[in-house]
């Protein structure tokens, strides 16, 4: 029972950081470019996780690293930066409808890849949910035809990836503590994010001279400790004592969340998009239905 409790708190906990995730991206990248967002994004959340947990690599067994490493590149290190390209071209509110897919893409991934069984009732969730994501996507590019709605593309393979991540964390990693898991996925991919910060020209003149640098590295920072750091090890406990369908389903609460910044913002989002909204959550609510 307590472990039940504790499963939903995690899921609650979760849903409101990662829900206020994306406008913290939106805000950050006014005075960054999405790629110098997502290497500090993740250079940032590697420093927070080595104070916390460089202890705790040790325990990582040699014959893990290899999971370890394709963990942190799927389930941290592309997605950084793929989230941040697509807010240069999408709202917030509809990136965090459209990362509602993950929990549909675990029980594929898991389906295709991992052998896992799935319901004819699942599989027909999966069908619902990409309805409507296809009636959420063709909507916001009718309302907003300055946007360009190829973008959602980042955000879906951003969800395939989060898919992979989870599975492989289940499958491979469930015997490793969630700090561990966090801290190695960041061992991996910090000196790649340094590099491509390098290349952003980050360290330039121009770059030191916006006005809303200071600001945007601050939402940055907010969003390494909270959005990354401490949600990722919340996320691999909850992976570790639930499923991985339950645990992706933290994609329930997060578009609540990230829809009420989004409005808050004065972002645009219409009925016809909230009804998509409202079948691509029911069909992750079908997904997760076993019998």
């Amino acid at each position: 029972m307590f472990q039940d409790n504790k499963k939903w708190l995690y899921l609650i906990v979760l849903s409101l950081i990662w829900g206020t995730s994306f406008i913290l991206i939106k805000k950050a990248l006014i005075g960054l470019n999405p790629y110098q967002l997502g290497a500090l994004r993740t250079i940032i959340t590697g420093l927070f996780l080595f104070i916390a947990g460089y202890k705790t690599v040790k325990t990582i067994k040699k014959e893990a690293w290899k999971w370890i490493a394709i963990s942190g590149f799927f389930g941290s290190f592309i997605p950084a930066f793929f989230f941040a390209i697509a807010e240069t071209e999408i709202d917030s509110a509809v990136v965090s409808v459209l990362n509602s897919l993950v929990p549909l893409n675990t029980i594929l991934i898991g389906l295709a890849v991992f052998k896992i069984a799935s319901t004819r009732k699942q599989v027909f969730g999966v069908m619902v949910g990409f309805v409507g994501t296809a009636i959420l996507i063709l909507k916001g590019a009718a309302l907003n035809p300055e946007q360009n709605y190829w973008y959602a593309g980042f955000i879906i393979a951003s969800t395939i990836m989060y898919a992979i991540n989870v599975n492989i964390i289940k499958k491979h990693l469930q015997d490793i503590r969630p700090l561990a898991i966090a801290t190695g996925n960041y061992v991996v991919i910090f000196i790649p994010a340094i590099l491509v910060l390098l290349f952003t020209g980050f360290f330039t003149k121009e770059t030191f001279s916006k006005p809303a640098l200071a600001e945007s590295i601050m939402y940055v920072v907010i969003l390494s400790f909270f959005g990354t750091a401490l949600a990722k090890v919340f996320f691999n406990k909850l992976v570790q004592i639930s499923t991985p369908v339950f645990a992706s389903s933290v994609t329930y609460v997060m578009p609540i969340v990230a829809l009420g910044w989004g409005i808050l913002d004065g972002e645009d989002f219409s009925l016809l998009q909230a009804f998509a909204s409202g079948i691509i959550l029911l069909g992750v609510y079908l997904s997760q239905k076993r019998a």
